[in-house]
């Protein structure tokens, strides 16, 4: 990339510098030519030979001192309204405007002011792109974490009934209590992304990637003993070097999805095979599966396709997967049908 900037950049070089020396060399030979017609005249007139040295040098020097002034003026000209232009988008961007461009008037870049000029518009593209994503993950935060506190002022509100039985009180405890639990699970996984979005450095260590996965499993077999799921497992051994925390939340994560969509008496089967040079990890359910237009959008911060289950989630689970296999610098895919269920593939 930098390579091909340094040469964008000597080929621009080139390019003002033979443009430049043909616009003096046009002016000096225009110069020399009106500099001839008026040595012939003069001399034609039998003036004196020095005279004639003397005018011609004095008419040179005049010429060529205006035909001087007159291309910086006009070069400088340009750049002052090029710059101008810079400044007052600058002004706007910094005002919040995020839609100013800076004019380009060729369709590839000549000069260094217009290279500038595309670069400049490219960073506003970007920023622009950044600011929408940030304010919507800031409507998206704010709904999400408005619903369980309306559900916790509710229940609050119910409880200081003095004469509410302690069947209800009891009741009401409950529901507070979950609803907490998921107004602290929605802050956790907010957390848990700007961590692992900020996070530049991942600290690599070696361990057995099976024996994790085993140990993921584990912590879901109450739940899926208790939905009667026939769990099929067949792991070969592996051991890695990776950062072991982050691919835990992804096994945590896509398992608990499996026996979250897995109807009672359903199937989960999770493998782990060694192909060519990375290992393939698949956890696959006999679930509700995914309709074909939330499927491309299941990666999505708080995107939740299946409202039947929405009180169960806040819709960065995935998310925080697909974020934690890109930094690891793997794979992702999923395939899934509905009313048979899904498979996500992961590639390590």
């Amino acid at each position: 990339m930098k390579s091909q900037y340094k040469e964008k950049e000597f080929a621009s070089r080139i390019r003002n510098f033979i443009v430049e020396f043909l616009s003096v060399f046009f002016i000096v030979a225009l110069n020399g030519t009106f500099l001839v017609l008026i040595l012939v005249n003069v001399i034609d007139k039998g003036i004196d030979k020095y005279i004639t040295a003397l005018v011609g040098a004095l008419y040179l020097l005049f010429s060529c001192t205006v035909s001087t002034i007159l291309i910086y003026w006009v070069k400088g000209r340009v750049y002052s309204n090029k710059i101008k232009d810079f400044c007052d988008a600058a002004k706007k961007v910094a005002a919040g405007d995020f839609s100013v461009r800076i004019p380009v008037f060729f369709s590839k870049p000549k000069t260094e002011m217009d290279y500038l000029a595309v670069n400049f518009n490219k960073m506003l593209v970007e920023i622009s792109s950044l600011e929408n994503m940030r304010n919507n993950f800031v409507a998206d935060v704010s709904h999400e974490i408005k619903t369980p506190l309306c559900v916790v002022q509710g229940y609050a509100d119910l409880l200081q009934n003095k004469e509410l039985s302690a069947e209800k009180r009891a009741e009401y405890t409950h529901r507070l209590s979950q609803a907490i639990e998921s107004l602290t699970n929605l802050v956790t996984n907010i957390l848990k992304i700007n961590r692992i979005e900020n996070q530049e450095i991942v600290s690599k260590e070696e361990f057995s990637l099976d024996e994790q996965i085993r140990c993921s499993v584990l912590n879901y077999i109450d739940k899926i003993e208790n939905k009667n799921i026939t769990l099929y497992i067949d792991l070969d051994e592996a051991v890695i070097c990776s950062e072991k925390s982050l691919l835990e939340a992804v096994w945590n994560n896509l398992i608990s999805n499996a026996v979250k969509f897995t109807d009672e008496g359903g199937d989960i089967s999770i493998s782990l095979k060694k192909e060519k040079d990375y290992f393939c990890v698949k956890v696959a359910d006999t679930g509700c599966g995914i309709s074909s237009k939330d499927i491309n959008r299941i990666f999505e911060k708080f995107y939740q396709c299946d409202t039947s289950h929405s009180q169960e989630g806040n819709g960065l689970g995935l998310a925080m997967v697909k974020q934690i296999i890109d930094k690891l610098g793997g794979s992702i895919k999923v395939s899934s049908e509905v009313g048979k269920g899904t498979t996500f593939i992961v590639y390590i």
